[in-house]
């Protein structure tokens, strides 16, 4: 009977290394070590230190959750924590996002994790969700990918749904190259799935959309559209797994109509 083996870590960094596309020498010479060393360790001939582990890691841009993963594998302890954001310890972090998403009234902003889930949102996002017909859709967790395209969700008042849709599959098929999650590799086989709403304008996956081009989401609105960019902010080198995992999603009006829209909705009344 053949018993699971955890992968080793020169696997585990070879893996890493072909998924970002480099050679053994390009590798090397990133590092300053030599191709001999590194080819080494890869093999298993040689046990990395941890500062060994953790320079090759930066040079990969590993993500700090599969370092800790990178550093077990090499017999040594995990080096990054993860804290909820309740956690006392991240009070700063929360009153940063707390004061951003207020902020940034009466424009849409949202906090996600990787997986996409929804952490926080300002009054805005609350407004909008009231679209939303499926309940369930918006019991925690939330995802808000899921949100945004599935049938009963914001799907409908999507008016460039297709185009919004190519837009979203392309960063998450980029995180899905980046990351290696597996959860984030079976939410873009969900998404892929779903079909589009009648009368939805036919979108077009080329290398544009791959680039992440500007792509404004059009939401009707009533007898209004609202026509909305999206920026994305992140925590500058985090040296925690739920920060370095974190992102502010925060749309702006395309045009004077929709800041007007969203200005009224905002008021008392709206």
């Amino acid at each position: 009977m053949n018993k699971h083996h955890a992968p080793s870590i020169g696997t585990l960094l070879r893996d890493w290394r072909q998924r970002r596309r480099f050679s053994q020498l390009d590798l090397a010479l990133e590092a300053e070590i030599s191709q001999k060393h590194l080819s080494f360790i890869e093999s298993g001939r040689s046990r990395p230190s941890r500062e060994m582990v953790l320079l090759l890691a930066e040079h990969l841009t590993v993500p700090l959750r599969e370092r800790n993963a990178l550093f077990l594998a090499a017999g040594y302890a995990p080096i990054y924590l993860e804290r909820s954001l309740e956690d006392p310890t991240l009070k700063a972090a929360r009153s940063a996002i707390d004061l951003i998403l207020k902020g940034h009234e009466p424009y849409p902003a949202l906090a996600v994790d990787r997986h996409w889930t929804l952490l926080a949102a300002n009054g805005a996002v609350t407004r909008l969700l009231g679209l939303v017909a499926d309940a369930e859709l918006l019991r925690p967790p939330v995802n808000v990918l899921r949100l945004s395209l599935h049938p009963q969700g914001l799907a409908p008042f999507i008016v460039n749904y297709g185009e919004w849709r190519d837009h979203l599959l392309a960063r998450l098929r980029q995180q899905v190259r980046a990351t290696a999650d597996g959860t984030l590799g079976a939410l873009l086989g969900e998404l892929s799935d779903y079909p589009q709403p009648g009368g939805a304008a036919k979108g077009h996956h080329d290398i544009e959309a791959e680039a992440g081009i500007v792509v404004p989401m059009q939401l009707r609105l009533g007898d209004a559209v609202l026509s909305l960019i999206s920026t994305t902010t992140v925590f500058g080198t985090p040296v925690d797994i739920t920060l370095s995992e974190l992102a502010l999603e925060t749309f702006f009006p395309a045009d004077a109509a929709t800041a007007e829209a969203l200005h009224a909705l905002a008021a008392p009344g709206g």
